[in-house]
């Protein structure tokens, strides 16, 4: 493999910032932004701990929602040079962007689907000897040698081939092109717990594995599966989450930048007395006089209902003026409430925004406070907003 050296950072390479076109800021409930020089920056870090070996870039999910295009064209600028994705609808678009990337599609080929890889210049992940034995047909009568990875299972039970098989298919893979095996690969099931046992388990399995398929690049880790150290880097890392500012060491500082900013307008506000209920169900009751913002975002917008309080749960908060504010009823399809009495008067207004992502809440601590993982809060954030991708922090501060 090819060893690349990241660049520096360098903002000016970082492309000029864009917006949503179909969503105009005024309409909008609520203002989505992503930072994409704190995407490059997050690359950059995660590619300088694994010097010398290869850094990708997982994009899958529309980059964790936060936009393939942009998100992507800003990475290649940087030095980024393979992807992966989860199908081949995300392959094309990624293709469209350049020619010269390398393209590996992580839930493989589906029932006659092999022809679509070569229109796309795509490479499969292989995860089963039934998809073996489709892609090699494929390859066979169509001449095709653009490249596979294969999947080995080495303790996820999800997707990928059993050790067993990879080793006895080694002699046979290295001796015929089968499409051109070019990468080896599994992937971690608690890279995310340091100390699980699965860890040095997978790591020494799939080191096994790899003795077989000498000549082949092989990669093993993704965002946290980098800081468990270079037994798990093999030739090539694949971060996502960690390029988008989730925390890939729970429980420490998170090393990565922050990302997305999430801002929602305030339509209304309320003053309600005390015994007054808020919202479906009179979930929430006022002890006291109370000053109620009424944001236009709901879970129609992936902002998640879970956020409510619950009997045995505090709601998560918002930052109104600076302040953090609890959310105060049922998150609803298209709307919430927050709790807006301790804020001085005229803060909280009638087209004002309430940050939900941004400053002291980040993607984390919002999925902690919805019983979810960061990963679901990005993927799920919709599309009713108005997107701005921005080259700065701007649009991330509360």
């Amino acid at each position: 493999m090819a060893i690349r050296k990241p660049k520096q950072p360098d903002i000016a390479e970082v492309p000029a910032p864009v917006t949503s076109p179909d969503i105009v800021e005024a309409e909008a409930g609520g203002l989505l932004s992503i930072d994409l020089a704190a995407i490059v920056a997050n690359w950059r870090t995660l590619a300088q701990m694994t010097m010398p070996i290869d850094c990708a870039a997982v994009v899958k999910s529309d980059a964790y929602g936060c936009g393939i295009e942009p998100v992507a064209s800003s990475l290649m600028t940087a030095g980024a040079t393979t992807f992966f994705v989860a199908d081949l609808s995300e392959a094309r678009r990624l293709r469209a962007l350049s020619h010269d990337i390398t393209i590996y599609v992580l839930n493989g080929v589906l029932p006659n689907t092999a022809p679509a890889f070569a229109d796309a210049n795509a490479r499969p992940v292989i995860n089963s000897l039934t998809e073996l034995a489709e892609w090699d047909a494929f390859v066979t009568s169509a001449e095709w040698h653009g490249g596979a990875a294969l999947h080995v299972d080495t303790g996820i039970n999800r997707l990928g081939v059993t050790p067993e098989d990879a080793v006895a298919l080694a002699p046979r893979i290295k001796g015929e092109h089968h499409g051109g095996i070019k990468l080896l690969m599994s992937h971690l099931a608690c890279a995310e717990t340091p100390e699980h046992p699965l860890n040095d388990k997978q790591v020494r399995l799939f080191r096994e594995v790899r003795l077989h398929y000498r000549g082949i690049p092989s990669s093993l880790a993704n965002s946290s599966g980098i800081f468990l150290g270079p037994s798990a880097h093999c030739d090539l890392v694949r971060p996502g989450a960690a390029l988008y500012g989730i925390n890939p060491t729970p429980g420490k500082t998170n090393p990565m930048q922050p990302v997305v900013g999430l801002q929602g307008r305030i339509v209304q506000v309320r003053h309600v007395d005390r015994g007054d209920a808020v919202g479906y169900g009179a979930a929430w009751t006022a002890a006291g006089p109370s000053r109620i913002a009424v944001v236009a975002i709901g879970y129609g917008d992936g902002y998640a209902r879970a956020a409510s309080a619950g009997p045995d749960k505090p709601a998560a908060q918002a930052i109104v003026g600076g302040q953090l504010c609890p959310l105060v009823g049922r998150v609803s399809m298209d709307l919430l409430a927050i709790d807006v009495t301790a804020t001085p008067e005229g803060v909280a207004r009638r087209g004002a925004t309430a940050t939900l992502i941004g400053g002291e809440i980040d993607v984390d601590r919002l999925a902690g406070w919805t019983g979810t993982i960061g990963y679901e809060v990005l993927t799920r954030l919709g599309r009713r907003y108005h997107r701005v991708w921005t080259s700065g922090s701007e649009g991330n501060q509360g």
